[in-house]
């Protein structure tokens, strides 16, 4: 991989550091971080370590996408957004079926926790449909698209089998894709599971990578393999 295509694909590589120990997380951060560029800071090690996780994941050059999916009433969620916003995260998920009151809150709470922090606007999220989730009504997907991009957030969550909607809906959304699992490795829980290179020519703007790296025997081989064999659309 050359060492132009190799900055293009880093920005778009998500490692889900889902450890309960700040140690065992940073020490995964720093060995894929040449070919991971986010690191998902998720509720497990959020829980465990709290506001240290983004700063040390920030100290290692790495932006933080804080997967804590918030969904509570609007005013608990635009309090809560205040606070995280505040840290320094890059991304911040909240379910959109919450509700669109619920979303603008969320982003309202964010923007203005990272302005009074002095930092720059985080992205916030709408999470759509799991990609463990097999089952949704056809109808649910497209109404939180619209719902997210109404109340402000600047990107979703989505499998790669919705993205074909997501691009046509909200095509000026970020697009954060989960449930990444490269040829041969098992997809687990995924029930929408897609490769890498799927994800992406699928239009996909950022891949959510867990297992198929973190639970690997050499991760670090494994993040390198991923990544470098990659290939974006010219």
């Amino acid at each position: 991989m050359s060492t132009d295509q190799a900055e293009l694909i880093r920005p778009k590589l998500a490692i889900a550091l889902d450890v309960d120990d700040l140690i065992a997380a940073t020490r995964l951060a720093k060995a894929v971080s040449p070919w991971f560029g986010v690191a998902k800071v998720g509720l497990e090690l959020f829980s465990a370590a709290g506001p240290e996780a983004i700063g040390v994941m920030n100290g290692l050059g790495l932006d933080v996408f804080l997967d804590v999916k918030l969904h509570d009433i609007p005013n608990t969620v635009n309090k809560s957004a205040r606070v995280l916003g505040a840290f320094g995260a890059r991304y911040l998920t909240m379910h959109a079926r919450g509700g669109l009151d619920m979303l603008k809150a969320g982003v309202e709470g964010l923007h203005a926790g990272s302005e009074a922090a002095g930092l720059e606007t985080p992205v916030a999220l709408g999470v759509t449909v799991l990609t463990s989730d097999d089952g949704a009504p056809g109808h649910i997907l497209p109404r939180r698209l619209r719902m997210s991009l109404e109340a402000g957030c600047g990107g979703i969550v989505c499998a790669t089998e919705d993205l074909p909607d997501a691009r046509s809906l909200v095509p000026r959304l970020v697009k954060v894709v989960p449930g990444i699992r490269p040829e041969g490795v098992p997809v687990d829980d995924q029930a929408r599971a897609a490769t890498p290179q799927q994800a992406l020519d699928a239009g996909a703007d950022l891949l959510v990578v867990g297992r198929a790296v973190t639970g690997a025997d050499d991760p670090e081989e494994a993040a390198a393999a991923l990544a470098e064999g990659l290939v974006l659309s010219t």
